[in-house]
């Protein structure tokens, strides 16, 4: 429920040099064993795990994956393809970018700081982003209702009105400042640490729901992810996802436009993370949708800054 958090370590190889996902502070590892290399913090930041949520998670996934590294290396087995719920090395820099970007997320949303576009820009985005929350608030979502990467939980609070919410992100960060949020409005729902590619788990779910997460996914599994939202679902279940039209007033003044889907994110304290940012057409995602198997497909956009689609399991 609101409150808690679980899932499973998210530390991968050691670093021998980094920037600590916590202070931004420059730091190198003075062997290969250390600690920090593995959880990406530095010492004084690791040092503060029993009074912090991430950083706890952090440490605890470091000393998994440092045991695992010292543990014998059984036989090599047959190469086998990349299942969805392993993280490629651009998934691996995307989960750290959010989780490290948590603090500042809403900054997107809220358009302050370097987000801040001026008054025209801004007018229209903010229009825009209230009739992407009136369009998810009419629709029919009812039951046990899913939410994958969601992060800060902006969209969260309207979800958790219209049935009993499961939502999850791989940040611990983020979701802290969900159940935040949650908990402001008085609301309760359930948090997971969990990646949005993992199988679906629980019973069959009245609705999915997914904002700003299609645009992460690679374009060639984009079939891949949309058969995953079918199994997440019970028959007669809906899928709904706002994503990013490719406006250049959408992200921070000193992100450069994406290219080859493809996307170079800052953050204020000047770190830099390559990630997956796919900007689909409305036709796209609305071809893609009907050949996964959906029906009732509805695929539209705000004007300028979002993609809106939903669309019922048969």
């Amino acid at each position: 429920m609101a409150g808690t958090t679980d899932g499973a370590a998210a530390a991968g190889a050691p670093r021998t040099a980094f920037a600590c996902l916590w202070c931004g502070r420059a730091w190198t590892v003075h062997g290969p064993d250390d600690l920090e290399g593995y959880a990406q913090l530095c010492p004084d930041c690791l040092g503060k795990a029993g009074d912090n949520p991430f950083l706890r998670f952090r440490l605890r996934a470091a000393l998994e994956a440092r045991a695992a590294a010292k543990a014998p290396s059984p036989p090599s087995p047959p190469a086998a393809p990349v299942r969805p719920d392993e993280p490629t090395a651009i998934d691996r820099e995307m989960i750290d970018y959010y989780d490290a970007r948590a603090g500042e997320y809403d900054d997107w949303y809220l358009r302050r700081g370097r987000y801040a576009h001026g008054p025209i820009h801004d007018a229209v985005w903010n229009a825009e982003l209230d009739a992407a929350g009136t369009w998810l608030d009419a629709l029919p979502l009812a039951g046990r209702i899913v939410e994958l990467a969601a992060g800060t939980g902006w969209w969260s609070p309207l979800l958790v009105g219209k049935g009993e919410l499961w939502l999850s992100d791989t940040s611990p960060a983020a979701l802290e400042r969900a159940r935040e949020r949650l908990l402001a409005h008085g609301l309760r729902a359930h948090l997971h640490v969990r990646d949005a590619w993992a199988e679906p788990e629980g019973d069959p779910a009245g609705a999915l729901f997914a904002g700003f997460w299609l645009s992460h996914v690679e374009r060639d599994r984009t079939g891949e992810f949309l058969d995953l939202a079918l199994r997440w679902l019970a028959p007669g279940g809906r899928l709904a996802l706002i994503d990013s039209l490719p406006d250049p007033q959408s992200g921070a003044v000193d992100h450069a436009s994406a290219t080859g889907d493809r996307s170079v994110r800052r953050l204020a304290d000047g770190r830099a993370f390559t990630i997956v940012k796919v900007f689909r057409t409305p036709d796209e995602v609305a071809a893609a949708l009907r050949a996964a198997g959906f029906d009732d497909v509805a695929v539209t956009t705000t004007g300028r800054f979002f993609l809106l689609a939903t669309a019922v399991r048969p």
